[in-house]
């Protein structure tokens, strides 16, 4: 059996992949060379690598970025926050009124190109955080109202519009502004081929993403404990490729998405691995968007819901892997959380039931005709979008399809690429609350329904409200003038904001306000989470030092103390 230990992004990639390694390359354990070298066999390497992007979600990522960037907080394997004082000295409130915190940084704190970390990386992630659209965990960058430096920038003062009890979730993974606040591209062209300077213990020397390799070395010019090994080689390849690698010891361990087949050839290893599942800080889910003019009715939305067969879309993306056993029955705290209890409620999306689609069609003024659903003459369809070929959700994008045609509903399903979709196509703006697709928005299509992650980790008050809150408004703001959705889903509920406020700024416990959240959302049938995705980690006998890591983030925040030798 797999032992639940953490959190981990599973790999995606923004073009098709090239062909997979699958066999291991001759063995070079016994040279020197490889003794202070370590090979990870991963899905994949290709980017693109913002770890604040939900489009950029993946296993080389999140890895990359532990390994690459500076973090103001780190968690511990029991996952708890501690100050990383290999780049800070100190980070504290020092006022409630307003809410404000003060950061100090290292002097000695730089960027391999050697610029000073300083308020001006505080600044450049706050503001993309904050304006950007596909974002992860936006919430409490929002209620950033000012940062001012101080002590010739090595001081850090971000005052908040509002309290804020989750704000040491803030500014993990520090990016270089200066290099990339006039990039080309701008924040969505920002690491999308690789790093441009790097602050962490190792710094990367090649990424090849035709062979699927990528090649990092010891960084000389990081200031604090260099790393026990030279070099950290990510390499591409398939189960078979993977399993034979860690039999033979090319492979010291691997992080992978694993289906039944591919965790039988791990399991078929025997003691010469120790495997563990490790939950990602991400949920594959069904976006039903009220924005969207078909599925602002709440009869259509319910009546969809009512059609889905949420047991064959797990099965569908999981695979019989390690999220099969994460069944995200639950809207806001996923599986693997402290706290988690199931709120879905009985009937659909818990399971299908064709006559309660019926009814809420038929309530919405359809009717079906020559087993398609049809209005005002008009046939009931949508747009069913899903990023690219990223796995898992092309294929229960595919699924999903297949059902909602056989419930008599038409389908255009579109596979944009990940940045595509969630910078632009889910980010329509609206005016008031609908999208507005055609020429307003350069002939864009209207999404109705997206099969996509919903980010999870970090602060799950900050979760409520990234994923289900709604985009913070002026005083007298002219609701005709076109908006971006706070969130994919394109879910705002005015009824619901005050208690979801309540949560993020601290004025209420999260747990009552979830109380009285859950089955409103429920109720909405705007997001159906279906389960949380996982890995395998599995660790062969040619490393020491290596732990599954804390949940929500995985192995590589330990990388610097990793060895060669028996594990």
């Amino acid at each position: 059996m797999l032992a639940l230990a953490g959190i981990l992004l599973a790999g995606c990639s923004n073009t098709p992949p090239p062909p997979v390694v699958s066999s291991a390359p001759p063995s070079s354990t016994a040279s020197p060379a490889a003794q202070s070298q370590i090979v990870v066999g991963v899905d994949d390497v290709v980017g693109g690598y913002n770890p604040h992007t939900i489009a950029d979600a993946s296993t080389i990522t999140s890895a990359l970025s532990q390994l690459l960037l500076p973090s103001v907080f780190r968690q511990s394997d029991d996952g708890t926050r501690t100050l990383d004082k290999t780049l800070m000295v100190s980070a504290d409130v020092v006022s409630t009124m307003p809410f404000t915190v003060k950061y100090v940084i290292r002097p000695d704190a730089s960027w391999s190109d050697g610029a000073p970390i300083a308020t001006e990386d505080f600044i450049y992630l706050a503001n993309a955080m904050k304006t950007n659209p596909g974002v992860i965990e936006p919430a409490g960058y929002r209620l950033i109202s000012d940062i001012e430096p101080r002590d010739g920038g090595k001081g850090v003062e971000v005052t908040f519009s509002k309290p804020y009890p989750g704000w040491q979730t803030l500014f993990d993974n520090l990016l270089p502004q200066h290099l990339l606040k006039d990039a080309p591209g701008g924040w969505n062209g920002a690491l999308a081929n690789s790093f441009p300077a790097v602050a962490g213990p190792f710094a990367i020397k090649t990424i090849d993403t035709a062979r699927g390799e990528a090649t990092l070395q010891r960084n000389d010019r990081y200031w604090e404990k260099p790393a026990a090994v030279d070099t950290l080689i990510l390499r591409r390849s398939d189960a078979a490729g993977i399993a034979t690698a860690l039999r033979s010891g090319n492979d010291q361990f691997s992080l992978t998405r694993t289906d039944s087949a591919g965790l039988q050839l791990l399991n078929d290893l025997g003691s010469a691995v120790q495997l563990h599942a490790l939950a990602r800080p991400m949920t594959a889910s069904v976006l039903l968007r009220p924005v969207s003019a078909t599925l602002s009715d709440t009869r259509v939305r319910a009546g969809i819901t009512a059609l889905m067969d949420r047991g064959k879309l797990i099965a569908a993306g999981a695979k019989g892997g390690p999220g099969a056993a994460l069944k995200a029955d639950a809207q806001v705290l996923p599986p693997s959380a402290k706290g988690y209890a199931a709120t879905i409620p009985a009937g659909p999306p818990s399971a299908p039931d064709a006559a309660k689609a019926d009814e809420y069609f038929t309530a919405a003024g359809y009717k079906k005709e020559a087993g398609v659903w049809r209005k005002a003459g008009k046939t009931l369809s949508v747009v069913l979008a899903s990023p690219g070929e990223q796995e898992p959700y092309a294929s229960i994008a595919k699924e999903l399809a297949a059902e909602l045609v056989a419930g008599g509903i038409e389908v255009n399903q579109i596979k944009p690429q990940p940045r595509d979709l969630f910078s632009s196509l889910l980010a329509m703006p609206v005016v008031n609350g609908k999208q507005q697709p055609g020429a307003d928005a350069g002939g864009a299509v209207g999404v109705d329904i997206a099969v996509a992650g919903l980010p999870v980790g970090g602060d799950a008050a900050s979760v409520l409200a990234s994923s289900f809150g709604c985009a913070a408004e002026a005083p007298g703001a002219d609701k005709t003038k076109p908006v971006v959705p706070a969130n994919p889903a394109g879910l705002c509920d005015e009824g619901l904001q005050a208690t979801i406020d309540s949560a993020l700024t601290g004025s209420a416990a999260l747990a009552d306000s979830l109380k009285t959240l859950e089955p409103q959302l429920w109720a909405l049938n705007a997001v159906v989470p279906l389960y949380q995705e996982a890995e395998t980690l599995a660790v062969g006998k040619g490393i020491s030092g290596l732990t599954p890591g804390p949940p929500m983030l995985g192995p590589f925040g330990g990388a610097v103390n990793w060895t060669r030798g028996a594990a």
